[in-house]
């Protein structure tokens, strides 16, 4: 209650900052962007058939949750430069974006301290809780040079390290008090880990560790804030005793001076140079030579190496890279964020574009009255809230796999590791596919820097590399769900996750949305088992299991999508039918079943080649799903705006001229264009120089 009181003060007088500082922009009169809202868009919002504010407290998990989030974001958002956006970002040099993502980064920063001890003295939730995730995304369109800081080191810290190492590193990082980087991969080895190059050499002599890239490919190169920004490295490394290799370990490696920044001795360290997103986050090499660190530096609560040598292994050897299952639960839920901008960004534009008419002599209509618009935007915005929702299911299981682990219980690891790595896949390919189809959908004015498109397509597009590249984790769910048939053929129990794989054929289909799921499973299950017979076959054949299973490769992938997209469906289904049904509201519970039945007709169509193997599916059984999807477009049409709304993306989150909640579309395109550091002089200078000395000259 004292924090909801509290959150209703402040938010009182941030309401009044943002008014003032509204006022002002109002009174300078060099704005051409109207103060009302676009009747099109308005009208789209008049029709919806539920509470956007209903769907909001869903969204966001009750009414404590929201009123916390539009607090934060109104005090954060309150005093920022409107001008700085992402296209003007764009316009800076290397150098300059990523001075103005530290600025901003370290801005955010001291305004989370302040509220975290306004709100909620003494807790993390805010600070720094909410620093690297996408509640705040808009304060920061540069990106955030300690994201990998906040989403993965603490973390891994607290898992891998004791709590004495906690105590002596964790705690520094969490407060920022130290920054550290996450340097695991290398210029030559990225998701083998086993192949790291990079050596932690154990000397009994003076009780320390000597750490080595002896390769150029040996380099750690890519973690996020290596280059500058931090002073420490938890690096990952193969651990030798005696050289003789013990597995791969991690380091807690100093790399900075405290005081001065500067390198320290037998550390060679960079940026990696411009990329295609992720402009100011950062990313480093790191080379080092005969480096060396306390035994003690060493995360320990798991593997040990004592000071006269001796060698105390993992109780399991999956916990050393139980870490990347924490980043890989991160990625996937951010994504689907993105997903969701996106989706905002080009449901909003096509309620207020309107071109061309259906009827000769009609009025131009709305784009999104096409139904091949509907068909670009409406199953993205359904994808975005399965994920989401199956993200947040995968997190669950991993805290309480994490909770199993203090009680010594290991036998959930490989089913975490294999959903974590199969949502991971799902999420980024869905957000980075649906992110370039949304962009597509707006047209000439989607590849505008300022409708931010290109930005989140070239973040999302990136985690199908990061954390795992995304055709090595479908092979790892693939061996993964190799196992779990192999135990259904010897009668052994399966996980959870992998329960169906006993049942390869349907008794029959009706194309109910507990049939689809159900589909969705049984063709998962058919594909794994042929997958491992087709294995078998080739081994008979003469071939090794290595080169069966690189033979194989396709099915396996194949099958591991295929779970993947069964357990989003699953979830999706019991979300929206199960228990939870019963808190919302009807209007709200109608939207939701109807965004339900387009994501499983869709999955459905999209995976028909594998449904045929595994069920007797007619013409008129296909052509009933179309009429299906058809009609689950017609029924999202007039809620499709106000689901977005329900998203509560403030505009500063969006960054788009095309997105923006009034709709006025075509004055901030154009106000955007008349700003264009280009347009300053009426002549370019280069005119002068080069092009009308050339027009004069006589070839």
């Amino acid at each position: 209650m004292r924090l909801t009181r509290l959150v209703f003060q402040l938010a009182r007088r941030n309401a009044s900052l943002i008014h003032r500082r509204e006022m002002a922009t109002s009174d300078r009169g060099s704005s051409i962007i109207p103060k009302t809202v676009n009747p099109d868009i308005q009208e789209e919002r008049n029709a919806a058939t539920f509470n956007v504010e209903d769907f909001a407290l869903w969204w966001h998990g009750g009414e404590e949750n929201l009123k916390r989030k539009r607090y934060v974001e109104s005090s954060v958002f309150a005093d920022i430069d409107e001008n700085k956006t992402v296209a003007s970002i764009q316009s800076l040099s290397h150098d300059e974006i990523y001075a103005a993502a530290m600025e901003d980064a370290l801005a955010l920063a001291g305004k989370l301290r302040k509220l975290q001890k306004e709100l909620n003295p003494g807790g993390k939730d805010i600070w720094p809780g909410l620093f690297s995730g996408p509640e705040l995304w808009g304060a920061m369109p540069g990106g955030n040079p300690f994201t990998v800081h906040f989403s993965m080191l603490v973390d891994a810290i607290r898992n891998q390290g004791t709590d004495e190492q906690f105590e002596k590193f964790g705690k520094r990082a969490e407060n920022l008090e130290i920054c550290a980087a996450f340097a695991q991969t290398e210029l030559g080895h990225g998701t083998f880990l086993r192949g790291l190059q990079t050596r932690a050499d154990f000397d009994s002599k003076t009780d320390e560790f000597v750490l080595n890239t002896p390769t150029i490919t040996a380099y750690k190169f890519w973690p996020g804030g290596l280059g500058h920004s931090a002073n420490y490295s938890l690096v990952m490394a193969n651990l030798y005793i005696d050289n003789k290799p013990k597995g791969v370990a991690m380091f807690m490696v100093p790399i900075r001076d405290e005081e001065t920044h500067m390198p320290l001795p037998g550390i060679d360290i960079g940026d990696v140079g411009k990329k295609l997103g992720f402009y100011g986050v950062n990313n480093g090499y790191l080379g080092m030579k005969n480096v060396r660190i306390p035994r003690t530096n060493m995360l320990m609560r798991h593997a040990q190496v004592e000071a006269d040598g001796t060698f105390i292994q993992s109780p399991a050897a999956a916990l050393g890279y139980f870490s990347m299952v924490f980043g890989r639960c991160w990625i996937s839920a951010n994504n689907t964020t993105m997903l969701a901008i996106a989706a905002t960004i080009a449901t909003r534009y096509s309620a207020v574009r309107r071109q061309g008419s259906i009827n000769p002599k009609q009025p131009e209509v709305k784009i999104m009255d096409y139904v091949t618009q509907q068909m670009k935007l409406f199953p993205e915005i359904a994808t975005c809230i399965a994920d989401r929702l199956a993200a947040l299911k995968l997190r669950q299981l991993y805290h309480q796999t994490e909770r199993d682990i203090k009680k010594g219980k290991y036998d959930g690891l490989g089913e975490i590791h294999a959903l974590s790595c199969a949502m991971k896949v799902m999420c980024t390919s869905d957000s980075a596919a649906g992110i370039e189809r949304l962009r597509l959908a707006c047209g000439g004015h989607g590849y505008l820097a300022s409708s931010n498109l290109s930005n989140l397509y070239s973040t999302a597009t990136a985690g199908c590399t990061y954390e795992g590249e995304n055709t090595v984790l479908l092979l790892q769910v693939g061996r993964f769900l190799m196992k779990s048939a192999q135990q259904v053929m010897a009668g052994k129990p399966l996980a959870p996750t992998a329960s169906y794989l006993a049942k390869i054929k349907m008794d029959q289909w009706s194309g109910s949305w507990e049939n689809i799921v159900e589909a969705l499973e049984c063709a998962t299950a058919n594909k794994t088992h042929q997958a491992l017979k087709n294995i078998a076959a080739r081994m008979e054949a003469g071939q090794t299991q290595g080169e069966a299973a690189n033979n194989t490769g396709i099915e396996l992938t194949q099958a591991a999508e295929l779970y993947g997209r069964s357990f989003i469906a699953a979830n999706f289904l019991q979300e929206v039918t199960g228990i939870n049904a019963k808190t919302r509201s009807p209007a709200l519970n109608k939207v939701l079943e109807n965004i339900l039945e387009l994501y499983l007709v869709k999955a459905a169509l999209d995976n028909m080649n594998n449904i045929f193997r595994i069920v007797k599916i007619t013409d008129e059984d296909v052509n009933s799903l179309q009429a299906s999807l058809e009609k689950s477009l017609k029924s999202m049409r007039p809620n499709a705006v106000a689901i977005c709304d329900g998203f509560d993306f403030p505009d500063r989150n969006l960054l788009s001229t095309l997105g923006c909640f009034d709709g006025n579309v075509y004055e901030r395109i154009f106000e955007e264009a008349k700003n264009c550091s280009l347009n300053k002089e009426p002549v370019p200078r280069v005119f002068h120089t080069h092009l009308k000395p050339f027009m004069k000259s006589k070839m």
